[in-house]
């Protein structure tokens, strides 16, 4: 589907997310010839700079992000596209240069794209109505964290929809946009295999693990009144888990898809006081070993509070009640400094119920699917397979799908694919407003839970997986998390 012509407005056009991540994949995108001509990108920010000032900046701090040495005429070319104006995001008064900026052609589509703290979210869209710049043809991006708990995501909801109606809104979570992602929904619902077998008589658990070997780094500030569950779980796992236990849709279309993945936010299994206590881990990572090197731990992290409670790990174990679902536990697990970087989702099959081989069924391990979305996106079916050899002695053996090795085109970016998905009006994987207010429903328990708690999140050695209290968590169902229950060679 081609992109009609576009003016994209950056607000925080000089931050780190802007330089990091959204020049990048326009570049990416430009080279790919998928932008018109004339589009451009209109980049906000506050200082008063000029043009040239800001496109060395743009030189030497997005310019390393892009994910290939950019030749140097396309590179020239891509600068071209790019506008800077100085406006003070919050004043109305300063939104001239914004104004002139813009092209007034009503047929060229422009988008908001919001990269900035949510507390601006209400005032910036009060502005571009203000300034007749919210026009029918305006499409608005709202980047995370949306919302701290249930009340400011409805009152964000109910802020930008002032404005901006709700099939103009795109609430971004880049992790829908990795390759990985779609193409669950293209194994689920594109193959007559797996279907018959997508349920609670076959499945025993399924595990979403997004694993991080870094700390904080330079986000302390926001994520010290954060941490790992609204960071992390709120959003990006429980968005993995709709994908997973969704219930066909009748179409691909945006409401179709999320109308299904709003059902399964709806049957989440409500924590009580009991089950919150028994359910859910929470962690904090201390001074240990990453690749071999020797890094501190959370509270020693340059203006870390000495006495943070902020957990840096949560597991937990969510339960669906459906008939689809009831009774599979759904173990979501994420954390910072762990062993590993790598986001997988894992969908276990039962044990076979009987061994006609001179091997006891404990010997057999059980049936898996492994949907790797980082760092290489992949597909594995782990089965049970003859050893070469005389006699009938079973091992582990997968078969695998290498994207990248399967598939020659080249790779696209989560942001690069949202952004074009954006420009092309496709909201299918964006998050709907009411999407987003269950998902909150369903976390804000446990947040409350938390502030009243007096205890500390447990402690975990750096280039772990986290606490013990996640092994026995998983343990007390007779289960263990992939890596533990990997066999050794």
């Amino acid at each position: 589907m081609a992109i009609s012509d576009f003016d994209l407005v950056l607000f925080g056009g000089s931050g780190d997310l802007a330089m990091r991540k959204l020049i990048p994949a326009m570049y990416a995108r430009d080279v790919c010839r998928d932008l018109p001509e004339s589009a451009r990108i209109i980049c906000v920010g506050r200082a008063a700079i000029s043009q040239e000032e800001f496109l060395r900046i743009v030189e030497t701090t997005a310019k390393p992000n892009v994910k290939e040495t950019p030749n140097e005429k396309n590179w020239a070319r891509f600068l071209e596209r790019i506008v800077y104006v100085s406006v003070n995001a919050t004043d109305v008064n300063t939104y001239g240069p914004l104004v002139d900026a813009l092209r007034p052609d009503e047929s060229i589509t422009r988008v908001y794209y919001l990269a900035t703290p949510p507390s601006l979210f209400a005032q910036i869209c009060d502005n571009l109505k203000a300034t007749g710049l919210a026009t029918a043809n305006s499409r608005v991006v709202l980047e995370k964290p949306l919302g701290r708990d249930l009340e400011s995501a409805k009152q964000i909801n109910a802020e930008v929809g002032k404005v901006f109606c709700e099939s103009q809104i795109y609430r971004i979570d880049h992790y829908l946009g990795k390759e990985t992602v779609q193409n669950l929904l293209a194994l689920r619902f594109g193959n007559v295999l797996f279907e018959p077998l997508w349920r609670r008589e076959w499945i025993s658990d399924v595990q979403i693990t997004i694993a991080e070997k870094i700390g904080v780094g330079n986000r302390l500030g926001y994520y010290d009144t954060s941490g790992a569950l609204r960071d992390m779980l709120q959003n990006h796992l429980l968005q993995l888990l709709c994908i997973v236990a969704m219930e066909p849709p009748a179409t691909i279309a945006p409401d179709a898809v999320r109308d299904a993945k709003l059902q399964v936010l709806r049957s989440l299994k409500r924590f009580t006081p009991t089950t919150l206590a028994q359910n859910i881990v929470r962690g904090q990572y201390r001074a240990g070993y990453v690749d071999g090197k020797q890094v501190p731990g959370y509270r020693e992290e340059p203006e870390a509070p000495k006495y943070s409670k902020t957990e840096t790990f949560v597991a937990l174990k969510a339960e669906i009640d459906t008939w689809r679902w009831a009774g599979v536990p759904f173990y979501l697990r994420t954390g910072k400094r762990m062993s590993d970087r790598l986001a997988e989702i894992v969908v276990r099959f039962k044990p076979i119920p009987h061994s006609i081989f001179n091997q006891s069924t404990s010997s057999f391990q059980p049936n898996s699917l492994v949907i790797r979305l980082q760092p290489n996106e992949g597909l594995s079916l782990n089965l049970m397979a003859k050893t070469p050899g005389e006699g009938m002695r079973l091992k582990q053996a997968e078969l695998e799908l290498d994207f990248r090795e399967q598939f020659k085109a080249p790779r696209m970016e989560a942001y690069e694919r949202l952004l074009l998905d954006v420009l092309r009006g496709q909201l299918t994987l964006f998050m709907r407003g009411d999407e987003l207010e269950a998902a909150w429903e369903w976390v804000e328990p446990i947040l409350n839970h938390w502030e009243q708690d007096d205890s500390s999140p447990l402690p975990y050695a750096s280039g772990t997986w986290g606490p013990a209290a996640s092994s026995a968590l998983i343990g007390r169902d007779g289960l263990q998390w992939r890596e533990e229950a990997l066999p050794e060679d």
